[in-house]
């Protein structure tokens, strides 16, 4: 059994950050991607951003030089610091997990979902 949670939304003035965290827990052997999506109402969910195993980085455009994503392997957790924020930014951010279980199954885990608002 495998458990994704996020936690670090809240409602903010545009401007000002965020950080986000995510803590994948349970039956891990390895996790692969490491990602974070969001999906306003109204909208369909996009991918923010996601790393790698090793390190490697993508950002949707809209969110470059503004959003961070990095891990911490050890704890199995990602983060996604999150400065300069928008209103546009304002939607329900998801983590997501490309996990190898210690049952060597691989499976993709999305963790409730943290509301972030971005108003002034």
């Amino acid at each position: 059994q495998v458990q994704v949670v996020e936690s670090g939304g809240g409602l903010v003035q545009p401007g000002r950050s965020l950080r986000l965290s995510c803590a994948a827990s349970g039956s891990i052997f390895r996790i692969y991607d490491m990602g974070w999506y969001r999906q306003a109402p109204g909208k369909q969910r996009e991918l923010v951003a996601d790393i790698s195993s090793g390190g490697s980085t993508n950002y949707v455009d809209s969110v470059k030089g503004r959003f961070t994503i990095s891990r911490d392997n050890a704890e199995n957790t990602v983060y996604l610091q999150m400065n300069n924020l928008k209103p546009e930014d304002t939607a329900v951010y998801y983590c997501h997990a490309d996990v190898l279980s210690r049952v060597l199954r691989r499976m993709d885990y999305w963790g409730q979902g943290t509301q972030v608002i971005v108003s002034s």
